[in-house]
């Protein structure tokens, strides 16, 4: 199969990839391969050729909220690292699914473009943020993507717009019909003063810094959060802070945070999360809704 994928002439094709090395919890066992198209039409032929050898696949971003198996993956990664064309035409912009977004962020910023502070600390991409509807600090992708281009499964391309989009808190039409793939997204941003939104950036860097374990591989909070409560107190109350299963650790700083702090498994995360969801709704008869994605 790798010979024939190689064969394709598609882009490059990595062999037998860790998937620790591709996902930020670092944790997970192999794929069988990783495959970067360079552009839509050869996007189309690997998705042909996978479906027609029924093997199975899926597009993988920054894999900062994915959680791979010990076991092997079985399949084919497809990553969009080559779509990442950027187009900025006054509050407007385009940008390919595979732009990273705390670069995007960043980039907007200095240009005096607001609307996008919110991502600056979201190790994405711009097609797994629209997917997941990726937010903090009361804003999302919602407020500010206009419309996607997208492949559909039958092979066209097609715009969505806001409204089709579905966007409610992490979640989206894309994420309910993954056979659909994020090309490229427009965002609408509002002029703002560089040296205002740059302060706002450095201000919740420094938050983030004092009250999340970013020096701990994690995928950012592991729950989304009830209506009108918050996740990590729930956890908190139960007494799991510093709680573990394995290397797999609830950070004393945020206990919505899942760290490996000491080789950890998939298997010691997935663990501890399945865990901690089955006290939360023994005690508090709430079920917490996890926000990253299982693959196997």
């Amino acid at each position: 199969m790798i010979e024939n994928l190689k064969k394709l002439k598609v882009g490059k094709v990595v062999s037998n990839p860790k998937m620790s090395d591709y996902t930020t919890y670092k944790v997970g066992g192999n794929a069988l391969a990783i495959v970067y198209p360079t552009d839509v039409n050869n996007l189309v032929e690997l998705l042909k050729y996978l479906k027609k050898n029924n093997i199975k696949h899926k597009i993988l971003g920054n894999g900062s909220n994915l959680i791979f198996s010990d076991e092997l993956y079985d399949g084919v990664l497809i990553k969009l690292e080559e779509f990442n064309k950027l187009d900025i035409e006054d509050t407007i912009v385009t940008v390919g699914a595979g732009y990273n977004l705390v670069k995007l962020s960043m980039k907007t910023a200095r240009l005096g473009l607001s609307g996008l502070e919110f991502a600056a600390g979201i190790p994405g991409t711009v097609g797994g943020a629209v997917f997941m509807n990726a937010g903090a600090y009361k804003s999302d992708m919602g407020y500010i993507v206009s419309e996607v281009k997208v492949l559909t499964p039958d092979y066209q391309i097609i715009t969505l717009y806001n409204k089709d989009l579905d966007f409610h808190y992490r979640t989206s039409f894309l994420q309910k019909h993954p056979d659909y793939i994020c090309l490229e997204a427009k965002l609408v941003l509002k002029q703002g003063d560089t040296e205002a939104i740059m302060e706002v950036i450095a201000e919740r860097k420094q938050r983030r810094l004092l009250t999340q374990p970013l020096e701990y591989p994690s995928a950012g909070s592991v729950f989304r959060n009830p209506e009108n409560d918050f996740a990590g107190r729930l956890i908190e109350e139960l007494g799991y802070k510093g709680k573990n299963i394995g290397g797999a650790y609830v950070s004393e700083k945020h206990a919505n945070f899942i760290i490996n702090k000491n080789n950890a498994t998939a298997t010691d995360v997935r663990s501890l999360i399945k865990e901690i969801k089955e006290k939360v709704k023994e005690k508090y008869n709430i079920d917490l809704i996890v926000e990253q994605e299982f693959v196997d």
